[in-house]
C-alpha cells in the first residue's frame, strides 16, 4: 500500500513537471497549485530533523522540495527562506505564502516554516508543515499554538 502510494505521488509529480515545462510561462496559479500537490505529496512523511527525503524530513526540505517543483530553488534553512520574496501581511495570506514561526525558546527566532494551502474562512487558514510529532501534516494557523508562534508570512510568485 506505501509503495503504490509512493509509485503514483512519484508519477504524479513526473507528469507535473514534465507538462510545466512544455510551453514556457508557467502562470502563478499553476506553479501555485503544482507546489501544494508537491507538497501534499510528503504527507505522512515521519519527521526527522536535517532530513531531506520521504524516509524523513524537516520543514524546510518540505519548502525546498515543492518550490522545487517549479524551479524556484530556496535556502535550506527556515530563518534563511524567510528573507525570500516579498513580505505578507497575515490577513492578505494566498494559497501558496510561506509562513514562518518561531517554536522554539528564542520567541523571535524562526525555525518552522510550512506552505499556506487553503482558505476556508478568516479564522481557518490552513498550512502543510513537517511536525515534529506528526511528520508533514496541514494545520490550522489560527489554532492557538500556531497564532501564537506565527512571525511572518512571505510570497515568492
Amino acid at each position: 500500500m506505501k509503495n503504490r502510494t509512493l509509485l503514483r505521488n512519484s508519477a504524479l509529480i513526473f507528469l507535473l513537471i514534465l507538462i510545466s515545462g512544455c510551453g514556457g510561462h508557467m502562470s502563478r496559479a499553476k506553479k501555485v497549485d503544482l507546489v501544494v500537490q508537491t507538497a501534499r505529496s510528503y504527507t505522512g512523511t515521519p519527521y526527522k530533523y536535517g532530513g531531506t527525503t520521504r524516509v524523513g524530513m524537516d520543514c524546510s526540505a518540505l519548502l525546498f522540495h515543492s518550490f522545487q517543483s517549479v524551479r524556484l530553488t530556496l535556502p535550506r534553512t527556515s530563518a534563511e527562506q524567510a528573507k525570500k520574496g516579498k513580505r505578507v501581511n497575515i490577513k492578505d495570506l494566498k494559497v501558496g505564502d510561506m509562513v514562518f514561526f518561531a517554536t522554539g525558546k528564542k520567541k523571535r527566532q524562526i525555525n518552522h516554516a510550512g506552505i499556506v494551502t487553503a482558505i476556508r474562512g478568516r479564522n481557518d487558514v490552513r498550512f502543510i508543515h513537517a511536525s515534529t510529532s506528526l511528520g508533514v501534516t496541514e494545520s490550522n494557523l489560527y489554532s492557538s499554538y500556531y497564532k501564537e508562534r506565527f512571525r511572518r508570512a512571505r510570497r515568492v510568485f
